[in-house]
């Protein structure tokens, strides 16, 4: 399945430290040679400064004790460097370390920055210096460290733009620590930084918004939340143009969020509309389940689809998550997904068909005809599907569904509000754009 494997897509828009966690979980699953994997971890490391770390995984690639000559210098040019930057930032690294010196700090930024040069002589050199330090700690792998002052920096920085790299290098810390709730106020952070309208560029802003979206996923899928939360974020307007624009491959887990989402969400019908049309560019065992079930009808496809969709999730780094119960592992996320994609079948088959053979259906969704039976019975009754089944002749027999025109009268109008407020908010902002010029 290393067919679908999407690290090679997703690898270039995270920091390279974010990068780990992924070759990590794909040595764990065997999807490529174990040496493949170690060579890639070194030339991943080699653009940090986590020395010791090549070090050990050069011991392992080659078997050796003995490591090259010019590791051990960069090893020496870290600790060098490391000092120097420690010394640096040092007066203001005390006082942010000492308890009654912090209490004087306030609210008022400016009014800190002040009180720091009058009564500790740190000025703008002393915190250009912490950042540097906070940096560096980050690039050595030090990542509490590099968190704790990069949210002290943040606090008395002037420059927006290092102001937004410290948040971005403080979210990533985060992540790596898996503080999820954590990564997700500084996520929330970012978001409205980048949808700003004194956001740098239009293009920045669209690249800020497809880092942000690979960086989340490894957010949205350690909470407990996170499948509507996804839904959220990727499913706007801003957002959903940048992915078809520039990142396709990420609706490999927006369709997964909508499949396993518990509440049906109105924009689905739409999200299907966007599955066709990129069809072109992007489409997994994943995305062609949608198509097969709700764009061609062919359920045969849709069920051989759900096989490749299990193989799917189980090597994708952030849909694969085990969940360890002594000797017992499991991937939650499979089962939910399996069981929600015969609900998506049997739904639709059941719209289109007056009488269901349960056999034929239990074919489709991969079940014995004893087990489709009990899983129809109990969704008929928790449903709002009007069947009954006839347990002499072995089928499921529909009630006609006559729609209601009142209902899709609301439902073709009910979000013109928001399209019309949508459009004129983008014809004043091209108005004020081309006035500026």
């Amino acid at each position: 399945m290393a067919t679908y494997d999407l690290t090679p897509r997703i690898a270039p828009n995270l920091d390279r430290h974010l990068v780990f966690p992924l070759l990590e979980f794909l040595q764990e699953s065997q999807l490529y040679p174990d040496e493949q994997i170690l060579k890639a971890k070194i030339e991943l490391l080699n653009k940090t400064n986590m020395v010791d770390y090549a070090m050990d995984i050069h011991k392992s690639l080659y078997r050796t004790e003995e490591v090259p000559q010019d590791m051990i210098d960069r090893r020496a040019e870290v600790v060098a460097r490391l000092k120097a930057l420690e010394e640096a930032a040092a007066p203001l690294v005390e006082f942010l370390q000492n308890a009654s010196a912090m209490q004087e700090l306030r609210a008022d930024k400016q009014y800190n920055l002040q009180m720091l040069h009058d009564r500790y002589q740190i000025g703008q050199e002393q915190i250009e210096a912490l950042y540097q330090y906070a940096k560096f700690q980050f690039e050595c792998g030090n990542y509490s460290g590099a968190a704790d002052y990069l949210y002290q920096y943040r606090g008395l920085c002037n420059n927006s733009e290092r102001s937004l790299s410290a948040l971005w290098g403080k979210m990533a810390a985060e992540i790596l620590m898996q503080n999820w709730d954590i990564a997700l106020e500084e996520l929330n952070r970012l978001k409205e930084i980048i949808d700003s309208k004194s956001f740098s560029s239009p293009l920045n802003q669209v690249q800020s918004r497809i880092w942000l979206m690979h960086w989340s996923l490894f957010i949205f899928f350690n909470n407990d939340n996170g499948r509507t939360q996804i839904i959220d974020l990727f499913n706007q307007d801003k957002y959903l143009n940048a992915i078809q624009t520039n990142a396709p491959h990420l609706l490999r887990y927006l369709a997964t969020a909508f499949i396993v989402n518990k509440r049906r969400r109105p924009q689905f019908k739409d999200f299907i509309k966007v599955i066709q049309q990129e069809q072109h560019s992007y489409k997994d065992p994943i995305t062609e389940f949608l198509a097969c079930v709700y764009v061609n009808y062919d359920f045969d496809e849709a069920q051989k689809k759900m096989k490749e969709c299990e193989e799917v999730i189980l090597n994708d780094p952030f849909l694969g998550k085990r969940l360890e119960d002594g000797s017992f592992s499991n991937v939650l996320l499979r089962d939910e997904f399996l069981e929600n994609a015969r609900l998506f079948i049997f739904e639709t088959y059941c719209r289109i068909h007056q009488r269901i053979d349960i056999g034929v259906l239990a074919e489709k969704l991969n079940l014995n005809f004893e087990e489709a039976e009990r899983w129809i019975v109990n969704l008929i009754r928790n449903s709002k599907l009007d069947a009954k089944i006839d347990s002499e002749s072995g089928t499921v027999i529909m009630e006609p569904n006559h729609p209601n025109v009142y209902e899709q009268l609301i439902d073709h109008t009910k979000a013109l509000s928001g399209r019309t407020s949508k459009s004129v908010s983008q014809i004043l902002e091209h108005a004020h754009a081309q006035a500026a010029r």
